[in-house]
């Protein structure tokens, strides 16, 4: 009853606000994906279990709040935002949460560990893929004001900015993963096949969490030329 009637507060308000707390929930998971790595480095299977735990629990807490942000979300919105946009950007935090807990489970499941000369760069590139959620974040966070001022002035060219420097952020992910997929493959002679699937597999995942908020991004870009 008490989530009931925090939701039917949140939309009295508006749909964006349970869109903007669906991926609060969605970083407040993503962001154990840093000590999750930092534990499959250290390889200390304790860290490693707290974090998938996290991560679990904020894929869940999402969850719960996807489910109900679609039974709520009215057929008919009275404002400058459709209704597929909204279902939409949920869509892609949703997979982002999604990713994540593939992310952890492969790591736990396989005992996972990096060649050392890929430890470093990778946990890097993980920290700067957290970012672009947090960055994806920030963004989504401004679309309330957006609508107050009907997608125009200020607002809208602070929102174009924060859309480009996640482009920027989520660009540096792939150049990275470029970096790591070059070192994995200078270094597979040494390593075992399916350590090897199983590694690459690991970078494409952490970089897709990196995509997604990048298209959340780009979902709002849209918003904005409508």
């Amino acid at each position: 009853m008490v989530a009931t009637n925090y939701l039917s507060g949140l939309f009295g308000h508006s749909p964006i606000a349970p869109l903007q707390e669906h991926m609060y929930r969605v970083y407040t998971g993503i962001k154990h994906l840093v000590p999750l790595i930092e534990g499959m480095i250290e390889g200390d299977r304790e860290k490693v279990l707290a974090a998938q735990q996290e991560i679990i629990k904020g894929e869940h807490d999402a969850d719960e709040m996807k489910r109900e942000l679609r039974n709520n979300l009215p057929k008919g919105l009275f404002m400058p935002v459709d209704r597929r946009d909204v279902l939409d950007v949920l869509l892609r935090q949703d997979l982002i949460a999604n990713q994540a807990k593939d992310v952890a489970s492969i790591i736990v499941g396989r005992n996972m560990q990096l060649p050392s000369e890929m430890n470093t760069p990778f946990l890097v590139y993980t920290q700067r893929c957290v970012d672009t959620v947090r960055k994806a974040l920030d963004t989504i966070n401004e679309l309330d004001e957006l609508v107050e001022t009907g997608f125009r002035g200020l607002e809208v060219d602070l929102v174009e900015k924060m859309i480009v420097e996640l482009g920027d952020i989520e660009s540096e992910t792939d150049a990275m993963q470029v970096e790591l997929r070059q070192t994995l493959f200078d270094l597979e002679d040494n390593l075992g096949p399916v350590d090897v699937i199983f590694i690459c597999r690991l970078i494409d995942w952490v970089g897709n969490v990196a995509d997604n908020a990048e298209r959340v991004g780009s979902r709002l870009s849209l918003m904005l030329a409508r």
